[in-house]
C-alpha cells in the first residue's frame, strides 16, 4: 500500500534545493503546486505592465511560424480601451480566477475561484469555462449563429436564445364559431429571453423566420432605455431561412456570448471573464 506521506518523487536537476513556503518540505521538479499540501509555488504566467503599448490590436506572426517557438498572451484591457497589464503563457496554459488560479483578481465579486482555462494547443489558443457561476464570453466579431440556450450579452442584459419548433395545427372550435385574435406572423420559432440574476426570465421578444429584431437603448424593436452601457441600436437579430444570426450594429460596448464548451480564440479576439475584459494575442515573442 502506498503512503502519500511517505512517497518521495526524484529531486530536479536543478542545483538548488527548494522548500514550500506553506509545509517546508522539499519541491520537486517543475511542478506548479506542493507535492505534498498543494499549495502553488511556482506562476505558469509572467506579467508585466503595458504602458508601452499604443495598439492592443498589433499582434505580429511570422508567415511561416515556429509553433515550438511561439507563445500567447493576454492583455488585461482599461476601461478607456487601453492595455494595461500582459500575461504571457509561460508554460502554454492557465487557469483564471478569484481564488488558487495562475491569474488571479482576488478582488473580483464576478470571477469564480476557478473560473476558467486557457490552453495553448496547435498554434492556437483555446479557451474553456470551469463551470463558473457567471460563464466566460467572446466578444463576436461577425454574424453569430444562434444554437438554442445561448446565453449573449447585449449592454448589461443577459439574453438567452430559445428554440420554439413549429407550430401544431389548431383543432376547430366545437360550435364552428371563429375566434378574434391579434394579427400574427405565420409562425414563432424561437425567442430571446431577458434573464434576471436569478435565471429566472423577466421579458422576451418571439423570432419568426422573415423578421428582423433589432435591440438598443433608443432605437428598434426591442429596447433597454434604463440600460446605460447599451448603444441606441445595439444589436440584430437577423434571421435566415429557420436559423438565426447576432450581430453587433456597430456597439460601442459590444456583444459578447457565452462560451460553450472549448473554443478557440483568434490573435486579436476579445474575452470577458468575471468584469475582466483581455484582448489575445499570439505570436514568436511579446508584440
Amino acid at each position: 500500500m502506498t503512503h502519500f506521506g511517505t512517497y518521495t518523487p526524484p529531486a530536479a536537476n536543478t542545483g538548488v534545493s527548494l522548500t514550500c513556503p506553506h509545509c517546508s518540505n522539499p519541491l520537486f521538479g517543475d511542478l506548479p503546486f506542493c507535492a505534498h499540501c498543494g499549495t502553488r509555488v511556482r506562476s505558469r504566467v509572467s506579467m508585466e505592465l503595458t504602458s508601452s503599448f499604443e495598439n492592443a490590436s498589433s499582434f505580429a506572426t511570422p508567415a511561416e511560424p515556429d509553433l515550438a517557438q511561439q507563445r500567447a498572451w493576454l492583455l488585461l484591457m482599461g476601461p478607456d480601451g487601453a492595455p494595461q497589464q500582459r500575461y504571457t503563457l509561460d508554460s502554454g496554459e492557465a487557469v483564471i480566477g478569484r481564488g488558487e488560479a495562475d491569474i488571479v483578481f482576488a478582488n473580483d465579486p464576478y470571477m469564480s475561484p476557478l473560473h476558467a482555462r486557457l490552453e495553448w494547443r496547435d498554434g492556437r489558443l483555446w479557451l474553456r469555462d470551469l463551470g463558473s457561476r457567471n460563464g466566460s464570453w467572446i466578444f463576436i466579431q461577425q454574424p453569430w449563429k444562434l444554437m438554442d440556450g445561448d446565453l449573449a450579452l447585449v449592454g448589461s442584459q443577459v439574453l438567452r436564445f430559445r428554440r420554439l419548433g413549429y407550430p401544431g395545427p389548431h383543432p376547430p372550435e366545437a360550435d364552428a364559431t371563429r375566434r378574434f385574435g391579434s394579427s400574427l406572423p405565420a409562425m414563432d420559432i424561437a425567442l430571446m429571453e431577458q434573464v434576471r440574476a436569478d435565471g429566472s426570465v423577466r421579458d422576451c421578444i418571439h423570432l419568426s423566420p422573415g423578421r428582423s429584431i433589432v435591440i438598443g437603448r433608443t432605437t428598434g424593436d426591442w429596447l433597454f432605455p434604463y440600460d446605460g452601457t447599451m448603444s441606441g441600436a445595439h444589436a440584430e437579430l437577423l434571421p435566415e431561412d429557420s436559423e438565426f444570426f447576432l450581430r453587433d450594429a456597430d456597439s460601442r460596448n459590444g456583444v459578447a456570448v457565452a462560451v460553450r464548451g472549448e473554443r478557440a480564440l483568434e490573435p486579436g479576439a476579445r474575452i470577458m471573464i468575471g468584469q475582466r475584459v483581455f484582448t489575445v494575442g499570439a505570436g514568436p515573442g511579446h508584440p
